[in-house]
């Protein structure tokens, strides 16, 4: 509508024209290079979960049907120590097989954005201890230093025990014999620190943000150890409700993850459902140094 363009004015419309379509056409490139890369994404973590099936889980599930089908044998008389040491090869595999199902569990609630923490203020000092349940002999193999006297933090305590529990569980496993893990705790302004130090090979900087990436393992680490998850998951747990974990350099040697909380009290309100989180492509190498 309105009045006749002449040539003049035609040529400059044209020009805003096919400005506007290089613009547009960007935006749609922009999109579908978005979409390959989530695709991409869906599809490495779909390759890592079937190698994950096919070795990590298929060995305990091995382990655990040699175990019955040896003492279901009527061929074999087996005495009580072999039957008190295949009972106990049972038990730990189908222990390995709850926690890896479980990490891949609480991978996919994290990957979907549907965990939604339940945030109140609770004690350090119950929910740390609650957490050493899943380490052997916890008296040796982990020193505790978590005062009374710190303030209460504004957590989900289901989370933080989970949380807790995947990265002592990994520094134990790394640990050198007879090297107790640290965990302590400290206030620091509005923030509560547990750090959680052992004294294994350590990480190089670099390395230091992709051990946290789903399905990766660091270095030399052997397969059966794990679907590379724990500390993804933690990272992703501890996000979702508001605080940070991070990898640090323990002095003389060893990794110190640093779990940083908000201190309660707070008027800290229920956040929502942790985004879903995807990984960058240059993170699917395997770099992943300890995850149980």
């Amino acid at each position: 509508s309105g009045r006749v363009l002449p040539a003049s004015d035609r040529r400059v419309l044209a020009a805003f024209a096919a400005q506007a379509a290089v613009v547009l056409d960007r935006r749609r490139l922009r999109q579908e290079a978005e979409r390959a890369k989530v695709l991409a994404e869906g599809n490495r973590i779909r390759t890592a979960l079937l190698a994950a099936v096919s070795h990590d889980l298929r060995t305990p599930l091995a382990g655990i049907k040699a175990s019955v089908s040896s003492l279901r044998s009527d061929d074999v008389e087996w005495s009580e120590e072999d039957r008190a040491e295949l009972l106990a090869a049972i038990e730990e595999g189908a222990d390995r097989l709850d926690h890896l199902v479980g990490n891949l569990l609480d991978m996919s609630r994290l990957q979907t954005g549907t965990v939604t923490p339940l945030i109140r203020d609770i004690d350090l000092d119950e929910v740390v201890p609650m957490a050493m349940g899943g380490i052997a002999d916890p008296e040796s193999a982990v020193v505790l230093d978590v005062p009374e006297s710190l303030p209460m933090v504004a957590t989900d305590k289901g989370l933080l025990e989970r949380v807790v529990a995947n990265v002592v569980e990994n520094a134990v496993k790394y640990s050198p014999a007879g090297e107790p893990v640290l965990v302590s705790a400290s206030a620091l302004g509005e923030v509560v620190e547990v750090r959680v130090v052992d004294r294994g090979p350590g990480v190089p900087d670099e390395a230091k943000e992709r051990i946290f990436a789903p399905f990766q393992r660091h270095g030399d680490a052997p397969r059966g150890n794990g679907v590379g998850l724990g500390l993804a998951v933690a990272r992703g747990f501890t996000e979702a409700m508001g605080g940070t974990l991070t990898a640090e350099d323990t002095p003389g040697g060893g990794l110190t993850m640093v779990l940083t909380l908000r201190a309660g009290g707070s008027g800290t309100e229920r956040p929502q459902p942790a985004a879903a989180r995807t990984v960058p492509a240059e993170h699917a190498v395997h770099t992943e140094r300890r995850t149980p």
